[in-house]
């Protein structure tokens, strides 16, 4: 995708707008205004302030002509959010690279409810850095070590680690413990996510989903397990687990979905990235970034 032709503004990217292929409209801000009816002033007001674009960086006016599949660019208005009360903490910086520590209930990127309150757009804002894009995510109830890339340059060679399976993750979960489960295991199953339901599925078929999993320690009905996924599934980890019938301590999702209220922090996800480690592209060396959080239901 290449880059927009307007900055991060306040943390946030510009909105990317694809305009489709239907004939109902003769100008481009005809269409915004359809189909943003809600944000009607505000939308005059950006084009009026030359803050909407097209791909080319030029700004749109009350006349530019509607052109199907072309891109227009314009920030949106984020929502009012509710702070999420736990901080980012940063394990290292450098010139390439941030890595951080998440904590539970913070989103790594802006989604849905969640866009001035997520890590990356805090850490723009706090630490000023416009180019800090993630390397890669963990969900909003994960905690643990996330990578970001400080400069533009930097991002391809770091994702690439990620997207080609290169970085060595290691989580700790708090689940249930079953005396007769044989540990250490590998578990190899086939997990799909359906549109329209929420929780991921296991199915037959040809395995797309890896996790190595052992056991670290007991105390009665709960255990502390390390696990080790070769593959990055969505869920990935909370299905594992609860295809052996020992959900993870705090899932809403496995075995049961079940509504837990947005600002209702009593009892996170037991689930934690512990570590990654990786050879870093530029220098050769290996580095490795440890959680300093600890999971409270084994504490």
């Amino acid at each position: 995708m290449p880059d927009a032709p307007l900055p991060v503004r306040d943390g946030l990217n510009p909105t990317r707008l694809r305009l489709p292929a239907d004939d109902r409209w003769t100008t481009v801000l005809g269409y915004l205004l359809a189909r943003f009816p809600d944000d009607a002033p505000r939308l005059r007001e950006k084009v009026a302030a030359a803050e909407v674009v097209n791909e080319a960086g030029v700004p749109v006016t009350d006349e530019t002509p509607y052109r199907a599949h072309s891109f227009v660019y314009l920030y949106r208005d984020p929502p009012v959010e509710e702070r999420v009360p736990f901080e980012v903490e940063v394990l290292h910086r450098d010139e390439d690279l941030l890595v951080v520590d998440k904590p539970h209930f913070l989103a790594s990127t802006p989604r849905g409810r969640y866009v001035a309150e997520s890590a990356l757009v805090r850490l723009r804002r706090d630490l000023d850095l416009p180019e800090l894009t993630p390397a890669h995510r963990l969900d909003r109830v994960t905690a643990g070590v996330l990578v970001f890339t400080v400069r533009a340059q930097a991002r391809r060679a770091y994702q690439s680690l990620f997207d080609e399976r290169q970085v060595a993750k290691e989580y700790e979960a708090v689940a249930g413990f079953d005396p007769d489960l044989s540990l250490p295991r590998t578990v190899r199953s086939r997990i799909v996510k359906q549109r329209g339901i929420l929780q991921c599925l296991e199915v037959p078929g040809e395995p797309n989903a890896e996790t190595r999993i052992e056991l670290l320690g007991a105390r009665g009905n709960r255990a502390l397990y390390r696990l080790l996924p070769h593959t990055g599934k969505m869920h990935q980890l909370r299905v594992h687990l609860n295809s052996l019938g020992i959900p993870i301590v705090g899932d809403n999702f496995y075995p049961k979905l079940y509504d837990v209220a947005p600002e209702d922090y009593s009892n996170p996800l037991q689930l934690l990235s512990r570590s990654l480690t990786f050879t870093d592209p530029y220098t050769g060396r290996t580095r490795r970034f440890v959680s300093e959080r600890r999971l409270a239901a084994w504490d």
